[in-house]
């Protein structure tokens, strides 16, 4: 549509600096920081992540058994909230796939390609003459970037840069000025931000077909995710944050507006990614050692809104398919969300591909993806927001006990200090030699006067 064309400008200028922007800016943070403080950081990072997408997968499923937006939905058959369905995989291919994605066999290809395993029906004659179909996992490269082998990928080059030493320094400040220099190509891009978030956002309007439809039927699945996202952003979030620095985190968010609307505008926690940075080294003053090393990393690991988002559409068709979850499938809904939205891509709809593997594991229906499909242009808006805004609170949190641990050693060297100049002093009071030579001056400036007057 011509009218989205200003709003796919800005998409593709944001999808351009991703792939510099995520490699140097982890090569360059990694080797900043020594190991001990890299692991330290890393150890924080990764429990932060786990500990609030395990909390936002448990407030989703409240909410869907206080709620029940599947209970007595009318009209889901119409014609218009009919689409296409992704083809789901099994649970074990999924975790096998992301782990080969850690590991990409060529570093070329991950910049555009990601490993996916697909499924080929494969006939076999048995003795009695009937036919049986077998379904045959098949390795397959799609579309898109792996995120997930790059980033461990620049992890290592960076902490092998640091062991280098002297020999490293050249590269360090190669990937520093590539960095740099990416970040000036941001804040140009940033001019344009709102121009584009204008046209993206009016292309949908214009688009939208049957909305009535659309909100009699799925309006208490729309409202219960986009109220889990609001408490989860707007309380448990923010908690966390006061929580661990006792400062007030709505002050911080204030200064995110711009990426907040980034992300409402595009649905892609990557693209969001350039203008966070910007952001929060700018107006909350996050050491940028932190930002550039947690940034990237939480936009393809933390995935607070995709996982409530997940987690509300699975009780959903649950509850639309007239099955009561017990406690068995509650665990596994809340284990595997959590582990399916580390895999999630940062790309609009990418979340919609998850929720099948949940559905799969729990044994549930996933031809009524489609109907989630239908909305998810609505809800994938503030699930971005929520995601983005877990990776940015995170990042002040470590700001704030990275600065918290440096004033510590600052002041243990300052204790330090005033030790040792006090037992010098202390010394100098004591020391024989130091009073026999303070003796021997005073007596020797004492008789100074009385040979003058002799002599004179």
């Amino acid at each position: 549509m011509r009218l989205a064309f200003p709003g796919e400008l800005l998409l593709r200028m944001l999808r351009m600096v991703i792939l510099p922007l995520v490699v140097c800016s982890l090569v360059s943070g990694a080797a900043s920081l020594d190991t001990r403080s890299l692991g330290r950081l890393g150890g924080i990072a990764v429990a932060y992540f786990l500990g609030t997408t395990l909390l936002a997968s448990g407030l989703a499923v409240a909410l869907g058994f206080i709620i029940r937006p599947g209970a007595g939905a009318s009209g889901l058959n119409a014609p218009s909230l009919t689409g296409a369905v992704p083809t789901s995989k099994e649970t074990v291919d999924s975790f096998l796939d992301l782990i080969r994605n850690l590991f990409p066999a060529n570093l070329v290809a991950a910049a555009f390609q990601t490993y996916t395993t697909d499924y080929r029906m494969l006939s076999r004659n048995t003795t009695s003459g009937n036919i049986t179909w077998e379904k045959i996992p098949v390795g397959t490269e799609v579309e898109g970037m792996n995120i997930l082998g790059l980033v461990l990928f620049a992890l290592v080059l960076g902490v092998a840069l640091k062991k280098l030493g002297q020999e490293g320094e050249d590269l360090i400040r190669f990937f520093n000025s590539f960095n740099e220099a990416t970040m000036v190509v941001v804040s140009w891009i940033m001019w344009y931000v709102p121009i584009g978030i204008m046209f993206l956002i009016g292309s949908k309007i214009v688009e939208m077909e049957d909305i009535v439809v659309l909100v009699t039927s799925l309006g208490k699945y729309i409202f219960a995710s986009i109220l889990g996202h609001c408490i989860h952003g707007g309380i448990i979030l923010p908690l966390i944050y006061f929580a661990s620095t006792r400062q007030n985190p709505y002050r911080f968010l204030l200064g995110l507006i711009t990426p907040f609307a980034t992300a409402f505008a595009t649905c892609s926690s990557s693209a969001t990614l350039p203008s966070m940075i910007k952001c929060i080294e700018e107006n909350n003053g996050v050491d940028k050692r932190i930002s550039r090393f947690i940034l990237p990393i939480g936009a393809t690991v933390n995935m607070d809104g995709a996982a409530i988002f997940q987690c509300m559409a699975t009780v959903f068709i649950a509850q639309l398919n007239n099955v009561d979850l017990n406690a068995g499938q509650i665990f596994t809904i809340l284990v595997t969300a959590t582990a399916s939205s580390v895999g999630a891509a940062g790309i609009p709809a990418g979340g919609v591909l998850t929720i099948a593997i949940i559905l799969e594991a729990i044994g549930l229906p996933t031809n009524d993806l489609s109907l989630i499909l239908a909305v998810d242009w609505i809800v994938d808006r503030t699930t971005t927001v929520v995601n983005v805004e877990g990776d940015a609170l995170g990042a002040g949190i470590l700001n704030y006990l990275n600065e918290k641990e440096k004033k510590e050693k600052e002041q243990e060297l300052k204790e330090v200090n005033v030790e040792a100049v006090a037992n010098s002093k202390s010394e100098a009071e004591t020391s024989p030699l130091v009073t026999h030579k303070n003796q021997v001056s005073n007596t020797s400036s004492t008789a100074d006067p009385e040979s003058k007057e002799s002599v004179l």
